[in-house]
């Protein structure tokens, strides 16, 4: 029987090269078969659809993915371009913030008469605050806000925290830089975002950004920055899609403040690092247990103190006079400068196993004060301070070396304010190295479940409960 050859591939000739391969290989399959004509006609038009339905679904499947992969690279690129945009700005300005702030803490140490100008620097912020029309200032948790909701980020807060955080550590208040450094950051995001026009939820991720570029040029700790943005927003729920903008920011930033000559923060305690044994595991557990303690203390403290000034000293103006001369009464009263400004130089001493009793004590009241009359800053620095210096004194009393009990007190404390477990896991490896790992987490988890549901930032979300799988979606206290 004569089988005719088939000229499908002359007489198509828009046909691609896969459909050819395809025709031609049905083609030459079925042109050995014997029997008749339509029959063989029949299987010859069968095997062509066949071919052209095979070469259509493997077009189609290598468009999508194509263009899934160009998707991921393509956000993938613009993220890097974005993170060491916001990173390079993270970086020069964190630079510039911490120079000012350790040369206005410099300047309030060597001229101390400068302490009594005080309240009139808080009549100064204030009315900065009122001619902005940011008398209720959010502080920092309209920067969590945001990152959550559609909330707007005034830029003119930027400019504002870093003059008023420069002015409260010059005169001899007690704050930290943090809460400057998250709004800085968070602003500086948030301008960013606008700028590169991104969307609602990608300016979300561009505010994180932010935060953890200042934080890493501030600190020197690029991994905790990262972890701490993604970790600190809502607790139980941590934003991954940031991983990649952040840890860019963080790293740019830090590199940039390496260069201009700011000193990352590092202790060495390895020396002191106890072996991992049931002894040691139990004194952690407990030093942990009583510093969820303190941090419960400490939050309520930061919380009531604003609220009770206001209560009795409604005008803003008077109570920021008030809360300076309460500064100046403390200071002349405990005869020492210790416990005005930041106080590094304090957490060095705790760390190298020097501490007086009621140093944490006395630090919380100087903070709540400084904080709660309308002075700006941070409390993590604050909290630093008395989680080393508390931990130094009860490290000693429960048989740790005071020095690696300093250091427990301030990885625990700030685990316990925070409420971000990993990001202070971070914060002990990049401060005191890895070695003592598995008691620095142990502390962690142990402040982290026994500090409950409070915090220094009221607008924190905790959306899983500590204590069970269970959906709770409450506000820190």
């Amino acid at each position: 029987m004569y089988i005719p050859k088939c000229n499908c591939t002359k007489n198509n000739p828009e046909r691609s090269e896969p459909e050819k391969f395809f025709v031609h290989f049905f083609s030459k399959k079925w042109a050995g078969l014997r029997g008749s004509s339509p029959l063989v006609g029949f299987l010859r038009a069968t095997a062509l659809k066949l071919g052209d339905d095979v070469v259509d679904k493997w077009k189609a499947k290598l468009k999508n993915k194509l263009k899934s992969a160009w998707k991921y690279i393509e956000t993938f690129v613009k993220w890097v371009m974005i993170g060491s945009f916001t990173g390079e700005i993270g970086g020069l300005v964190g630079t510039l913030f911490s120079t000012t702030l350790q040369h206005a803490n410099h300047i309030s140490q060597s001229i101390s008469y400068l302490i009594f100008f005080m309240p009139l620097g808080g009549i100064v912020i204030c009315g900065l605050y009122k001619m902005c029309e940011l008398e209720t200032d959010p502080g920092t948790n309209i920067i969590l806000e945001s990152v959550r909701t559609k909330k707007h980020i005034p830029w003119i807060i930027a400019p504002l925290i870093f003059f008023s955080t420069a002015m409260t550590h010059l005169l001899g208040g007690s704050a930290g830089r943090e809460g400057a450094a998250l709004q800085l950051g968070g602003s500086l995001g948030y301008v960013v975002g606008r700028v590169t026009r991104l969307d609602e939820k990608d300016m979300h991720l561009s505010v994180m950004c932010g935060m953890s570029g200042l934080f890493s040029a501030l600190f020197g700790t690029p991994v905790t920055a990262c972890v701490f943005a993604i970790e600190v927003i809502s607790v139980g729920v941590s934003y991954y899609s940031a991983l990649v903008p952040c840890l860019i920011s963080a790293v740019v930033s830090y590199g940039v403040a390496l260069s201009f000559g700011v000193t990352p923060m590092h202790f060495d305690i390895t020396q002191h690092i106890p072996q991992v044994d049931f002894i040691s595991l139990s004194q952690v557990i407990v030093l942990s247990g009583l510093c969820a303690i303190v941090s419960i203390v400490f939050c309520i403290l930061m919380h009531k103190t604003p609220k009770l000034m206001k209560k009795f000293l409604k005008n803003d103006y008077l109570r920021a006079f008030a809360g300076g001369m309460i500064i100046i009464v403390l200071t002349l009263l405990v005869n020492c400068r210790d416990y005005n400004g930041a106080g590094s130089e304090i957490i060095a001493k705790a760390l190298n196993g020097e501490v007086k009793t009621e140093a944490f004590l006395l630090k919380m009241i100087f903070t709540a004060v400084t904080i709660g009359c309308g002075y700006k800053g941070g409390e993590i620095v604050p909290t630093l301070f008395i989680g080393s210096t508390f931990g130094c004194m009860m490290g000693n009393l429960l048989g740790l070396s005071p020095v690696f009990g300093a250091g427990i007190g301030m990885i625990c404390l700030f685990c316990g304010v925070v409420n971000c477990p990993f990001a202070s896991l971070m914060l002990s490896v990049e401060l005191f190295g890895s070695q003592g790992v598995i008691l620095f987490a142990t502390g962690c988890v142990v402040s982290y479940m026994l500090s409950g549901y409070y915090g220094l930032y009221s607008s924190q979300k905790i959306l899983y409960s500590k204590l069970k799988a269970e959906f709770i979606n409450i506000n820190a206290k």
